[in-house]
């Protein structure tokens, strides 16, 4: 063990009762208390599933894929290897709360650890041994942490564990977490439990049992809560608190309230009013300072009183899931306080409401459109049909990756008149293919980790709207496609109004549209929602609600 790893301190998250209370702000938020200390964290997360990454899963069954900037190249024995940039949207909260950018080595799933020590296996890795889960499955989780802290070597890893105390996908994780806390000491790593704690308000009582039984589940497993995180509709009253801590084996100062809140960045003020960050410092036997979240603070009371309130449509094929859209929805919030307002976002279905009339009747009346990034066919002529009305009704747009693609459709069939002009990925005989897979996705079969990923210098073209708003000529942003805008198409509409407003680096690929006789009319190929921080706006979104307050005003006028 180096000198890094003998400093480092690791706070592991484990969450019980069910899924989908909140683990990934939580441990956000506890990454924050670290900062707010000036200590060095970087945040692992551990997703049960045997997906190899989440790429090709459905945003309806997991949520929106977060992209990151930087690919890895995942080399689970020699001769094999992946390429990952797309990981589980708790990342994108990490990064939106800590302002740091994430690395895909710090998503382990299943799929990776179970296909290096089955591949290990057939390359020898393990000869005259009986390959088992306990050993060589849990050492290849350890394996997986300790890297990060060699390469990155943090102040505190925090690594949250997906699922529920009881899966038994998460069991291998969890005994390898029970070795990791044996190893290191029980004074150089917390564990910090979320759990669920609901109201009935029949009898007008907290029902603590579900916590208990979690918490049994992991005291069976060699696993003893340090702090117990209680996730409930509101505060939990100090008997609720009182309660947990007798059972479950915590001084009543660990069992830490965290209610419903408007405004998920006030999470880690909430924990700090607690303690939280004093009691976990003091655990994990580092030096005690004094907490600096004046500018966190102030920048949450910009969420909390505004002004102004808009309502933005979504038109898209995975409304029925917001989390589907996690990075945009939080983009869209982050601009609206910068400029004083909130957001209420206006869901649509577009396999439901998908012609004229109807699509008419839910926008004449929004102050934006963002037509929503997906893949498929499935909703996609209600997706067009929506683009279409914002160009005579002027309604501020903002189209992302398909929305972006969608919206060249829409234009190409009503103002250039280009009947049955589609995407390929749709119509594949179509009469005008403006939208088409790119050169090098034609021999592509593999599916998981095989779009344009990542990263990508963007060429802006001045003059235009999109330079305007950024105010410089390049810039970075991140990608997830297959398809692209075709050029000879896209040169045509310039006649009636539509131009490229940025190229990639070879001139090649279009990377960006807008309309020139619209007051705001915007698509986009990348997916600026992953680069927006509650505290620094991602320029594009400020364009849009700038644009929609604009709109809204003139409304009033009519």
């Amino acid at each position: 063990m180096n000198k890094n790893q003998d400093r480092t301190r690791f706070v592991f998250v484990t969450g019980g009762v069910l899924s989908g209370i909140g683990k990934g702000v939580t441990t956000a938020s506890i990454a924050k208390l670290f900062q707010f200390r000036g200590y060095n964290i970087r945040i692992m997360k551990i997703d049960p599933y045997l997906n190899i990454d989440p790429g090709t899963l459905n945003p309806v069954e997991h949520g929106e894929v977060f992209v990151t900037d930087q690919p890895w190249i995942f080399r689970p024995a020699e001769g094999f290897e992946f390429i990952i940039s797309e990981i589980d949207l708790d990342f994108g909260t990490y990064e939106r709360f800590t302002g740091m950018e994430v690395h895909p080595s710090q998503n382990i799933t299943s799929g990776q650890i179970y296909i290096s020590v089955i591949l290990g296996e057939r390359k020898g890795s393990f000869l005259g041994r009986t390959v088992q889960i306990i050993p060589h499955v849990t050492n290849r989780i350890k394996q997986r942490i300790w890297k990060v802290v060699e390469e990155q070597k943090p102040d505190v890893l925090l690594v949250e564990i997906g699922g529920t105390a009881g899966d038994i996908e998460a069991m291998p994780f969890l005994e390898a977490v029970r070795q990791m806390v044996s190893e290191v000491g029980r004074e150089r790593a917390a564990l910090v439990h979320v759990t669920l704690v609901p109201y009935m308000g029949s009898v007008g009582e907290f029902k603590t049992k579900p916590t208990q039984h979690s918490v049994r589940t992991l005291q069976g497993l060699g696993l003893q809560p340090d702090v117990i995180i209680c996730r409930a509709e509101k505060e939990l009253p100090a008997s609720a608190e009182s309660k947990i801590a007798l059972f479950c084996n915590v001084p009543e100062s660990r069992v830490i309230s965290n209610p419903d809140i408007p405004v998920i960045y006030r999470l880690p003020l909430s924990f700090e009013d607690q303690d939280l960050g004093s009691i976990l410092t003091t655990h994990l036997g580092l030096e005690e300072r004094p907490s600096n979240a004046e500018k966190w603070r102030e920048m949450v009371k910009k969420f909390e009183a505004p002004s102004e309130s808009l309502v933005i449509a979504m038109p898209g094929k995975y409304t029925t899931l917001s989390d589907s859209y996690k990075s945009i929805n939080e983009a869209l919030y982050h601009a609206a306080a910068a400029c004083d307002a909130n957001v209420m976002i206006k869901w649509i279905e577009t396999e439901e409401r998908c012609d004229e009339t109807s699509l008419h009747e839910d926008l004449h009346d929004v102050d934006a459109v963002l037509l929503t990034p997906g893949f498929g066919e499935r909703g996609v002529e209600g997706m067009i049909c929506a683009a279409t009305l914002t160009f005579n009704l002027e309604i501020p747009l903002l189209g992302i990756c398909y929305g972006a693609q969608l919206g060249t459709v829409a234009f190409a069939r009503k103002m250039m008149d280009w009947k049955g002009a589609h995407t390929t990925e749709v119509d594949a005989d179509s009469l005008y293919p403006v939208i088409d897979l790119m050169e090098e996705q034609k021999t592509v079969d593999d599916k998981g980790g095989t779009m344009r990923l990542g990263g990508h210098e963007i060429s802006i073209l001045e003059g235009t709207k999109l330079h305007a708003i950024y105010g410089k000529t390049t810039t970075r942003e991140r990608f997830r496609h297959r398809f692209h805008l075709i050029d000879r198409y896209i040169n045509r509409m310039k006649e009636q109004g539509l131009i490229v407003s940025a190229y990639d680096t070879t001139g090649e690929i279009i990377n960006a549209i807008e309309l020139v006789n619209h007051p705001f009319w915007i698509g986009v190929q990348f997916h600026p929602e992953f680069k927006s921080r509650p505290d620094s706006p991602h320029p594009l979104y400020l364009g849009l609600i700038r644009a929609a307050l604009e709109h809204k005003k003139q409304r009033g006028k009519s």
